[in-house]
């Protein structure tokens, strides 16, 4: 199976659904604080509040998604999905060209948004596990992420000149397009979908909002993985805010030179997930990850010597190459990895869990670390993270798991043949 394998057609438009959703979401990025400040003359902590409150909240609404999501067909749930943050998304243009846009009104925006985004993740992870063979999912995760890379580095230079020639608020229709434009791809996958087995409890139970959390931590390899990756999300993004900080204030530079040093690295980002696959094939899946794993975190730290200039500029891009490179080759495998050590029938739990995790876990952090710079200076609060960051790679699992049936298959390996 080479970059050339064929994954059939109803894949196909899943990956086109997902390609065309990111490429909107990068043409829009930062344009929600671009329109409170621009728009609304908003303030650091309205600005702040957009990021860390929306997707907080966003992530406590999605907590009764995932059990409800559970039991049903997935495929209306990602095109409702994607028609909720169309509607939601596009009120905004609607809102500024009556003169009514309010930043209460960006806010429950994110919410929603967030809210919707988490649950799309949970029902295309399982809904790919029906769609695929066990073999070819971490093929399929490779593709998402070269995906994910590839609209890093074309997005936001487009959206970028698209706000300098319309405003802000134009890629921000153009995002909601996107959304419309996955969920037409989306429906156009056809086929049978056979519908989850209800449990024999006719209601849902409070006690069964915590089923995937539960699944997760009572797993000896998904806990430790769990943790990690909610620490290094969060730890990564607390520091690309204060870079923001010590770039653009302290250290003087221009923001296109601020975008470039983002930009560029994304490279790494495709050079990565080509390779995830290859070094799978050779070393094995546990290895790649706890290695993959290991060297993502050296970079970080490295941020905190930043200087002005030229070398200062090529010292970001340089950390920023070989921490994206390293998380495109972690990011699939682990993917992969969760998908197979969860059963069908946790899967959109045990995503929604995850996801709301990260995302909380994330503005918890960022709103902390926002603190620590202004008390500490930006710098040292960078250093501090990136040490933080290095103990994350303690919670690595250690060891391989028993391989679960659909891992055998993945590897070739033959049931009973361990």
């Amino acid at each position: 199976m080479g970059n050339g394998h064929r994954l059939g057609r109803r894949f196909g438009w899943l990956w086109g659904a997902y390609g065309t959703s990111a490429l909107g979401t990068w043409l829009a990025f930062g344009a929600f604080p671009l329109i409170a400040v621009q728009v609304l003359h908003a303030g650091p902590a309205e600005v702040a509040a957009l990021s860390s409150v929306g997707a907080a909240v966003g992530a406590a609404v999605a907590v009764p998604l995932g059990p409800w999501v559970e039991f049903r067909r997935k495929r209306p749930v990602l095109i409702a999905t994607d028609l909720a943050r169309f509607a939601a998304l596009l009120t905004i243009p609607a809102a500024f060209a009556l003169g009514v846009l309010s930043f209460a009104q960006l806010l429950l925006v994110s919410v929603v948004v967030a809210a919707a985004d988490i649950t799309f993740r949970a029902a295309s992870g399982a809904y790919l596990k029906t769609l695929l063979p066990a073999e070819d999912l971490l093929v399929a995760n490779v593709r998402f992420e070269s995906t994910t890379w590839t609209t890093t580095i074309i997005g936001p230079p487009l959206g970028g000149a698209a706000i300098g020639l319309l405003g802000p608020v134009a890629t921000v229709t153009a995002d909601a397009v996107s959304y419309l434009l996955s969920a037409l791809g989306i429906r156009a996958i056809g086929g049978a979908e056979p519908r989850p087995e209800r449990p024999k409890a006719a209601r849902m139970r409070a006690g069964d909002l915590l089923d995937g959390w539960r699944y997760i931590l009572a797993d000896a390899t998904l806990r430790p993985l769990f943790f990690n990756t909610a620490l290094f999300n969060g730890l990564v993004m607390a520091i690309d805010a204060l870079l923001a900080v010590l770039m653009l204030g302290e250290l003087g530079f221009e923001p296109w030179q601020y975008g470039l040093a983002f930009a560029v690295p994304a490279i790494g980002g495709l050079l990565g997930s080509r390779l995830a696959r290859p070094l799978v094939t050779r070393y094995g899946q546990h290895q790649v990850l706890v290695a993959a794993g290991v060297l993502r975190v050296l970079w970080p730290v490295g941020l905190a010597f930043v200087g002005p200039g030229g070398g200062g500029l090529l010292l970001v891009m340089a950390v920023e190459l070989g921490l994206i490179f390293c998380c495109a080759v972690f990011n699939p495998v682990q993917a992969t990895y969760r998908l197979q050590r969860t059963p069908d029938e946790r899967v959109a739990r045990t995503l929604s869990a995850w996801a709301v995790t990260t995302r909380a876990s994330t503005a918890l952090l960022t709103a902390a670390w926002g603190v620590l710079g202004s008390l500490l200076g930006a710098r040292t609060a960078i250093a501090l993270a990136g040490v933080l960051l290095l103990a994350t790679s303690l919670l690595l699992p250690r060891r391989a798991a028993a391989a679960s049936p659909e891992v055998l298959v993945t590897q070739g390996i033959p049931q009973g043949e361990k």
